[in-house]
């Protein structure tokens, strides 16, 4: 390709709100364009890379017993009503009405649609096990799109599917999943970590999510290096460190006048806030069938530790949370500031389960200006739900072996879920087994978003004068600048023998034969980042060369013209070679979530 004639230009400067770097040299060099917000188009430059991308998950994908089908991106909402995801999701959902008025979905995910094909097409255990996979447009109206591609709303997945007649099989087909994902993340040239996740709206029974560990990653991760355990802070566990057995002492009120948090409220009493109980107030909306109740939640956790958001939607089975307003908090009775669970009615009441083991806590007197001291679960009052909705934070303890756990930021860049039945049972997806009974269909799902990689890729590989691709997803191998001065057509017909002897090697070139000057052209090929670059000048010329150099190393060299193609082949074996390199065995997680 000709620069000369190259859909798309380089910027000198990125627009404003590019946050990030890998937004910020994507747009400057040239490979997308923002059409609206989390909406982008890619150029011709983002289109290869992406397709080099795909290519690399098509193959691990056919390498485990992958079939490449293509799935519409338009659903009729019957088949999300069946599953009751239709009432389930919110304002990320897009929907629409045909001219015939029917209910539509924009695909932002295809469970259902699998689901709906394995109901027409599986009959019989002798046609399981199997696995699909498509890649395909999704819409997501995320309300905060940000750093260019790393959040969208419109955005390509590479989805597979595996189907199973047993939970061995599902178990299986997860492994060779676990790994293959690795194999496409190092493939690329991008170090990532699996860790046990959420499963969110996808349901099942287990999921891990990639991530790449970046501080402009939006999710917080707890690691223990001791152990290897690792999860994502929203499921993440750690080990609660036990309160002092003692015996139940009488409640006694006591004045705390401006004492509304809990740092002011030990500070005056003079206790740690382990011997507090922190309140916090939701409205949680709840589906039940097809409608949804809003149900108001006072969640409890000892003071010296946070309300997990996700462990508490979890532990309630709400599909959305958000704040209570002081006006709901006192109308089930609590005074905010002052909030106990005692004495309370209405209120769906969800305390960790260190609240039962930790005795006499200082808790709220539902009225301003007071608390009570001595607050014991199980005497004073009584919780609808107990279970573990405490945020595990930096330094807790590891729920395995007790070392300290660290944080670290993270862009999840795939993940993969073992549905089980959730999506066979509700849209009657089943099997005749070898005995003639029907048996449901176990599923897992397995997602990793293309232009999410290419940006996490672009972050992770850049210097300051921009892009620095792998071979394996760069655009094209070798940028070849032709320095001809006003009328030296000698260098101009060198640099043009050279590349139609390159492009008949099958070497990827682009070719920058624009009239622009030497600096233009050498600050442009930094920025667009190709492998290799290769300058035909006068100068190189009189030396009976080219001049050589790798984008990620300061060296130049100069390389005899008649060696050029040859040296230029085996350089991109190397470093083939050295991304294959990082394609390895990793163990399993066997750890618990």
């Amino acid at each position: 390709m000709r620069m000369s004639q190259l859909f798309g230009q380089t910027l000198r400067e990125a627009p404003a709100e590019a946050e990030i770097a890998s937004h910020r040299l994507l747009l400057r060099a040239g490979y997308i364009r923002q059409l609206a917000a989390g909406i982008f188009t890619y150029l011709p430059l983002a289109r290869r890379s992406l397709t080099k991308i795909e290519n690399i998950m098509r193959e691990e994908m056919n390498a485990i017993g992958g079939q490449e089908v293509t799935m519409p991106v338009v659903h009729p909402a019957e088949i999300w009503q069946e599953t009751e995801r239709w009432y389930q999701i919110g304002s990320e959902m897009g929907r629409f009405k045909d001219k015939n008025n029917r209910d539509m979905v924009l695909a932002m995910t295809h469970e259902e649609v699998v689901a709906d094909l394995v109901r027409k097409e599986i009959q019989s255990y002798r046609q399981l096990p199997r696995l699909i996979y498509h890649i395909q447009t999704k819409w997501r109206d995320d309300p905060r799109p940000r750093a260019g591609l790393i959040r969208v709303r419109e955005f390509t997945m590479k989805d597979s599917y595996s189907l199973d007649a047993d939970w061995e099989g599902l178990d299986l087909q997860y492994r060779r999943h676990y790994q293959a994902y690795f194999n496409i993340f190092h493939r690329c040239g991008l170090p990532v970590i699996a860790v046990r996740s959420d499963v969110g709206m996808m349901g099942g029974k287990l999921a891990h999510e990639y991530m790449y560990l970046t501080p402009v990653g939006e999710d917080t991760l707890l690691l223990c290096d001791s152990c290897g355990y690792a999860a994502n802070r929203q499921i993440a566990r750690f080990h609660k460190p036990p309160a002092l057995a003692e015996d139940p002492l009488p409640v006694e009120p006591v004045a705390t006048p401006e004492c509304k948090t809990i740092e002011e409220l030990a500070n005056f009493l003079g206790v740690p806030k382990s011997r507090t109980a922190k309140a916090v107030f939701m409205i949680a909306s709840i589906p039940q069938g097809r409608e949804t109740s809003q149900r108001f939640l006072f969640a409890v956790v000892r003071g010296d530790m946070e309300v997990n958001e996700t462990k508490l939607a979890n532990a309630v089975k709400a599909s959305e949370l958000r704040p209570a307003t002081e006006a709901e908090i006192r109308a089930v009775g609590a005074e905010p500031g002052y909030a106990s669970p005692v004495g309370l009615k209405g209120a769906l009441i969800v305390v960790d389960d260190a609240i039962p083991v930790s005795p006499n806590l200082v808790a709220g007197a539902n009225q301003e200006g007071y608390h009570l001291r001595n607050v014991n679960y199980g005497r004073d009052y009584q919780a609808d739900i107990i279970a573990d909705i405490a945020a595990a934070q930096e330094g807790d303890a590891c729920p395995q072996c007790s070392s300290a756990l660290r944080t670290v930021r993270g862009v999840e860049v795939g993940n993969i879920f073992k549905l089980g039945t959730r999506y066979s049972d509700a849209m009657g997806c089943t099997y005749l087994d070898k005995d003639g009974q029907q048996k449901p269909v176990i599923m897992g799902s397995y997602g990793i978003g293309s232009g999410r990689l290419l940006a996490c890729v672009a972050e992770e590989h850049h210097d300051e004068r921009g892009l620095i691709w792998p071979i394996t997803v760069a655009p094209y191998h070798v940028h070849l600048v032709a320095l001809a001065g006003k009328g030296s057509t000698a260098t101009q017909e060198a640099a043009e023998n050279l590349y139609r002897e390159l492009t008949s090697a099958d070497i990827e070139v682009l070719y920058d034969d624009r009239d622009e000057s030497p600096g233009v052209k050498f600050n442009d090929a930094d920025l667009i980042g190709l492998p290799i670059r290769l300058t035909v000048s006068e100068r190189a010329l009189k030396q009976k060369g080219v001049e050589f150099k790798r984008r990620d190393q300061a060296e130049k060299r100069i390389v005899p013209r008649r060696e050029v193609t040859a040296f230029v082949q085996g350089e991109i074996e190397r470093l083939r070679a050295e991304i294959a390199a990082r394609v390895v065995e990793v163990a399993f997680d066997e750890s618990s979530p």
